[in-house]
């Protein structure tokens, strides 16, 4: 089981949760902030420093926000638009930086506009 973070990081990246998570498991896209699935240990810091309440545990994850999950992980594992190999498993974002794409569903959305 992992956290996820779901549709209003969109376009927002705030960056307190990637400040608060001890394991360095949040990666920055273009659009929105991604937890690796593989890396998160479930501790929940990030969940109560965002101010946009994005971030679900993943089975608490609304409905309306089921595609984010599975968007999470192409993050990772899917080859991504201008980007070499899927990313895989890399032990902590803070040495990647910002991953200059998205996964599909983020980057399927129009810019500044909430769903």
């Amino acid at each position: 089981m992992t956290h996820v973070i779901a549709q209003p990081c969109v376009d927002v990246k705030d960056l307190a949760c990637v400040d608060e998570c001890p394991v360095d498991c949040i990666y920055e896209g273009t659009r929105a902030l991604y937890i690796h699935p593989d890396e998160c240990v479930d501790c929940g810091a990030c969940e109560p420093v965002c101010p946009v309440e994005a971030i679900y545990y993943e089975d608490d994850l609304p409905e309306r926000w089921n595609g984010y999950l599975s968007d999470n992980v192409a993050f990772f594992e899917e080859r991504l638009p201008g980007q070499g190999e899927p990313l895989g498993s890399l032990g902590g974002a803070a040495s990647l930086g910002v991953v200059a794409a998205d996964a599909p569903l983020v980057a399927s959305q129009p810019e500044g506009v909430a769903l």
